[in-house]
């Protein structure tokens, strides 16, 4: 039995994550900062909130993450934790490049000084890129426009260094965002589907937004946690891009999320000038053949496929979690 920790169960990633290596059999152990005190909704929303092993652990902290990996002993480690909010990074910017940058340089210093056999996965950002007018890859320059996006990358850069003047199994997935029921009402997704929801009930409401002209590349959460676990399976790790290769605005988005529930979005959204970031990307595609040919994943579901998951899981209904999108994704060969 494999043993793997997610270092920031308590999030999107982190439960679907656990929900995925319960189902193939991992020994889980997932970490927050206060396991005492976090709730695990999301652990306890994917049904696998009593088959983790709960620790606390302070990822900024590299005694305590000395402590956590001694105690666990992983051979996969998953490091998923830090501030996750392109938006929040403005307001707090040196707290998001403690926890990303710092977090991450404690993990791989703990491995390297402990010698660990562990693999590690480093959960990259697509945010990293900047602007770019092509689709984004690998060997696509870095140019962050926002505190999470430094930090990010310069996280990215302390996985790669480790990985090559330490030997050490490090790789990091650059995911493009990805999406679920499980996102966190901050995230303007969750915000949109949730608002249309609640108008179509008879909130009576309105939804202010932002710029509605920008463009990002969304998939499936699940299929992209899937993509994190067939990583850590190649013989060598490698750093890869995440993404549909799909390009959708914000304003298609939104359409889609009112669509659903029969409503005209433009009746119920109002455009807000205050909820635009200091800076922002207007686009943002990433090119996935790469990984199509190293882990053969494609990704599935669609942005409509995205939303309509959303919006069921809003009203209270069933939505595929992580087990139905295995068999889209062939791991045929894989170690």
């Amino acid at each position: 039995m494999k043993r793997a920790l997610i270092i920031g169960v308590s999030g999107q990633d982190g439960a679907l994550l656990a929900r995925l290596l319960t189902d193939k059999s991992y020994e889980v152990h997932g970490s927050s900062r206060d396991a005492q005190t976090t709730d695990f909704v999301n652990l306890v929303r994917v049904g696998v909130r009593e088959h983790v092993k709960l620790h606390s652990a302070a990822p900024g902290d590299r005694r305590s993450v000395e402590q956590l990996l001694n105690r666990v002993a992983p051979d996969e480690i998953y490091l998923l934790a830090g501030q996750s909010s392109v938006g929040l990074s403005f307001e707090k910017p040196v707290e998001t490049l403690e926890s990303v940058t710092l977090g991450t340089l404690n993990v791989l210093e703990a491995i390297r000084l402990m010698k660990l056999p562990t693999r590690l996965y480093h959960a990259g950002s697509s945010e990293c890129f900047g602007e770019h007018d092509a689709a984004l890859n690998e060997s696509t320059a870095f140019r962050p426009r926002s505190p999470y996006a430094v930090a990010k990358a310069a996280a990215h850069f302390a996985v790669a260094n480790y990985r090559e003047a330490y030997g050490l199994y490090a790789c990091t997935g650059i995911l493009f965002n990805h999406e679920s029921p499980l996102r966190a009402p901050r995230f303007v997704t969750r915000k949109v589907v949730a608002a249309a929801c609640r108008i179509a009930a008879g909130s009576g409401e309105r939804l202010a937004l932002g710029d509605l002209g920008i463009e990002r590349d969304w998939g499936w959460a699940p299929e992209y946690v899937y993509a994190m676990w067939q990583m850590l399976q190649l013989p060598m790790p490698d750093d890869l891009v995440i993404a549909t290769g799909q390009a959708n605005s914000l304003r298609r988005f939104v359409e889609l999320a009112f669509a659903e529930l029969g409503l005209e979005w433009a009746e119920f959204v109002d455009y807000d000038n205050s909820l635009r970031r200091p800076t922002d990307l207007r686009r943002s595609v990433g090119d996935p053949r790469r990984a199509a040919a190293a882990i053969s994943w494609h990704a599935k579901a669609g942005l409509k496929e995205v939303v309509a998951a959303m919006v069921a899981a809003e009203l209270g209904r069933e939505w595929p979690m992580v087990a139905s999108f295995e068999t889209t994704n062939a791991d045929a060969g894989l170690p």
